[in-house]
């Protein structure tokens, strides 16, 4: 009986019906746990990054170097010293600054 009133239903108004799928808060907090694990797992790939000193941000290297802001844009605009950009930060290979250092 449902079925013939809904098959009506979709004849004389050409409504759409769409298969629904009900998601208990269960399912949220499975959901949850699994995302915050992932974004953990990232998180803490990118700080070994860091501690390991691969890539180094200007402030770092400048220090390292004992330079300014103005020799260290001058060593990337020569082509120097190479480097990444993202977003507005530049990052610096220490592999690279030590090429540079031992004039390799």
């Amino acid at each position: 009986m449902i079925s013939q009133l809904i098959s009506k239903l979709k004849h004389k108004r050409g409504a759409q019906f769409m298969k629904m799928d009900i998601i208990t808060m269960e399912d949220l907090r499975q959901f949850k746990t699994e995302l915050l694990q992932e974004m953990k797992g990232i998180i803490g790939q990118g700080t070994e990054n860091q501690q390991n000193g691969e890539w180094l941000r200007s402030a770092q290297v400048r220090k390292m170097l004992n330079i300014s802001a103005g020799t260290l844009q001058n060593l990337r605009i020569n082509g120097t010293l190479p480097y990444r950009k993202i977003g507005g930060t530049m990052y610096y290979s220490r592999v690279q600054i030590e090429k540079m250092l031992k004039g390799e």
